[in-house]
């Protein structure tokens, strides 16, 4: 795989994980970490963004609209009004890549203007048409994300939050492969090239904690894709409901999760914890590519 560039840092594929910290420019994130509870959120968004890139963390996703299960969809000018000043205060303020978590292309668009580099879209190219287009236009890197979610599907419980159930797939593996290839059909067909491509089995959307638990102990499966792995198993509900733990206290198995993606080929996590999974993600580094974690650098 090609590296990608992006900012002043070079992604050089299987060499190290890269760590892509969380900023949740939300009211209603499932992990409480949403910003949107007083007057002074984006000035605590760029304080979390130093603190991340101190912590160990090579790139930022900036999104505006809550994703977990049975989260209310929010229109497009909500999300920009939440996530533009929070790209523009954080271009300014780190000299990290920032993505924008979207999947609508008039989002993203404005977060391109505002200093994001980087798409992640939750629906892979699938939920707006423009999207494609748009990510080829701009040469922007963009994240394609399996997703099935479906608000039917999604049960919530109080202290555990929402997970879904009866999600049916006739080949887990094979049937998420096959439809992250749907995505990349798209991405191909828009010309946006091969290196620009990360993809995201989508781990907590739209299957189940056993499904969940499969998924990640066999991530290794959709290297033959051929593309850089994005992982997201960050204080999920899978965590929550195989531990029973609340999203507050679920950062030891998020490193669990962490470290078995790593080992199963995961370049990428995403996580809210960045100080701690940077650390877990090192050390594991320093076993399954058995490199030192002082050798991992970035250009």
């Amino acid at each position: 795989m090609k590296p990608l560039q992006l900012g002043s840092t070079t992604f050089q594929w299987g060499s190290q994980t890269y760590v892509m910290g969380i900023i949740n420019a939300t009211p209603d994130s499932f992990s409480g970490d949403g910003l949107i509870h007083s007057r002074d959120w984006v000035r605590q968004a760029v304080e979390q963004g130093v603190r991340f890139a101190s912590e160990g963390a090579h790139l930022l996703d900036i999104g505006g609209e809550s994703t977990r299960p049975g989260a209310e969809p929010v229109e497009a000018d909500e999300e920009l009004r939440r996530v533009v000043p929070v790209i523009q205060a954080l271009a300014q303020a780190v000299d990290l890549p920032l993505s924008v978590d979207t999947y609508k292309a008039s989002v993203a668009e404005a977060a391109l203007d505002a200093g994001a580099s980087m798409v992640n879209d939750v629906w892979g190219l699938r939920m707006d048409a423009n999207m494609a287009a748009l990510c080829a236009a701009r040469r922007a890197p963009v994240v394609v994300m399996h997703n099935r979610s479906h608000p039917r599907n999604a049960v919530q419980e109080a202290k555990l939050g929402g997970r879904y159930v009866g999600a049916k797939y006739d080949n887990l593996l094979q049937d998420v492969a096959d439809e992250l290839k749907l995505s990349l059909d798209l991405a191909h067909a828009a010309g946006i090239a091969d290196e620009q491509i990360i993809i995201d089995p989508g781990i907590g959307f739209g299957k189940t904690v056993e499904q969940n638990l499969t998924l990640l102990n066999n991530l290794d499966f959709f290297k033959s894709l051929g593309y850089p792995i994005l992982l997201g198993p960050s204080n999920k509900s899978f965590i929550g409901y195989t531990l029973d733990l609340p999203p507050e206290d679920r950062v030891e198995g998020t490193g669990a999760t962490v470290s078995i993606g790593i080992d199963r080929g995961a370049d990428i996590i995403r996580v809210h914890q960045v100080k701690a999974m940077s650390r877990i993600a090192q050390m594991t580094d320093a076993i399954v590519r058995h490199r030192r974690p002082e050798t991992a650098t970035t250009a």
